[in-house]
């Protein structure tokens, strides 16, 4: 079953369809917490709340968005709360600085990956609509050509023309983007 129509169903408090992305996206959450976190138990308890959140505000789910993007998210959120609520308790002061500067090159990973997003959006905008809806559903909403094909009633070769044209667009448009050299090269020189 894919994800849009598990999202349906946990809106309606499918309690099989909760249990089914659950067990899809557990362990990356996991291991994303944990890595964030160094501790097995607070990721194991983040976890449990995000996925509390989400079944509490499961009506307000949209089937039609992405739900991994929503349910990472969360998941960032929660983990900025973490952090905001062990800098006020002195005792994980001590465990909260080695967190921090251990994952300092990860923010700054990060704080890059957000540029280079904004950037690649701004070159995704420079597109034609039509190839621009087209590069959106299949690249960025991993929509099969099939899928897109079917929505917007045109031939899996007319998508595919489509994607070749927006990729060299986009790709253009970041070669001559300075903004784009210039996050290429800090992110060479950091490491």
């Amino acid at each position: 079953m894919d994800e849009k129509e598990l999202v349906a169903l946990l809106q309606k408090g499918d309690k099989g369809a909760f249990g089914e992305l659950y067990h899809r996206y557990k362990r990356k959450l996991y291991y994303n917490f944990r890595k964030l976190l160094k501790s097995e138990s607070q990721a194991e308890e983040l976890l449990q709340q995000l996925f509390v959140k989400i079944w509490e505000n499961r009506l307000s789910l949209d089937p039609d968005k992405v739900f991994k993007a929503y349910l990472f998210r969360i998941a960032e959120n929660l983990v900025y709360d973490f952090f905001r609520k062990a800098s006020r308790d002195k005792n994980m002061g001590a465990i909260l600085m080695t967190v921090a500067t251990e994952n300092y090159s990860h923010i700054e990973e990060a704080i890059y990956s957000k540029e280079r997003e904004a950037l690649i959006n701004r070159a995704v905008a420079s597109l034609p609509p039509q190839r621009r809806h087209v590069f959106t559903l299949c690249k960025l909403e991993g929509k099969t050509y099939e899928e897109v094909s079917v929505e917007l009633g045109i031939s899996t070769s007319t998508i595919n023309d489509h994607i070749v044209k927006a990729t060299r667009s986009v790709r253009e448009y970041l070669f001559v983007s300075k903004e784009f050299a210039l996050l290429f090269l800090l992110a060479f020189f950091i490491k």
